[in-house]
């Protein structure tokens, strides 16, 4: 791991309950250099005093938004603290584990790896009854989430199992080349669609992963899967 410098990207909005936790648990990790920018997108919950009373000079960069402008906005407005020379993506909610970052950097270290998604598919312990009504919500999620990799993988002529995972993680040169301009959660088809414009091949690695509901904090809506198609078709066909 000592040639690996880790820049892990915390986009954050109102996630009052979790963000010390997410931040405790990645300071846990050991043997890894690490840079965390943390990212507050316009939180009003409280979330925005914790961050100052607790967070503010014991983390490597803290940057607020006045307003809530959307997850690859608050992804963008990192890029010029960046110093790792890997970069992973996390959400700040608990329902990604960043003990997984060893899983994740592992293809980096003794292969031509340029980019890792952490599959929560390939992670997932037990099958999915799709048609039990009980967990209808979570269910239509998982389903949702399997149609649109799907035709992410028709457009892109890829063969992906998870192409809206938050783990995502680049080498820096790669993430640069990108030159985002999404500013909400279209941010994971826009990598995506220009990955495979460049001709990068991804490497799927299982992850852990523990979804939450609406309810708890879960910001995903439907309306995010028809942006998510929009934007799969805007860059694999309009630039």
């Amino acid at each position: 791991m000592n040639s690996i410098y880790l820049s892990i990207i915390i986009p954050c909005f109102n996630e009052k309950k979790t963000i010390l936790k997410v931040i405790n648990q990645i300071k846990k990790i050991k043997k890894l250099k690490k840079q965390i920018i943390l990212i507050d997108d316009g939180s009003y919950d409280g979330t925005k005093n914790i961050i100052k009373k607790k967070l503010y000079g014991k983390i490597d960069k803290v940057i607020f938004h006045k307003k809530n402008l959307g997850k690859g906005a608050a992804i963008k407005s990192s890029l010029n603290y960046i110093k790792g020379n890997l970069i992973i993506i996390q959400d700040a909610d608990l329902e990604y584990d960043p003990r997984d970052y060893y899983k994740l950097i592992k293809p980096f270290l003794n292969t031509n790896t340029k980019v890792v998604y952490g599959s929560r598919v390939l992670g997932r312990k037990k099958k999915i009854n799709l048609i039990d009504i009980n967990n209808f919500p979570k269910n239509f999620r998982i389903f949702g989430n399997f149609i649109l990799t799907k035709i992410s993988n028709i457009i892109n002529g890829q063969s992906l199992t998870d192409v809206h995972t938050c783990y995502k993680i680049f080498k820096k040169d790669v993430f640069f080349k990108l030159k985002l301009q999404e500013n909400g959660f279209s941010f994971c088809p826009e990598v995506t669609t220009k990955l495979a414009n460049l001709s990068y091949n991804i490497k799927e690695v299982p992850i852990n992963y523990y979804g939450r509901e609406v309810k708890d904090g879960k910001k995903i809506r439907l309306k995010d899967a028809f942006s998510a198609l929009k934007t799969i078709l805007k860059y694999k066909f309009l630039y």
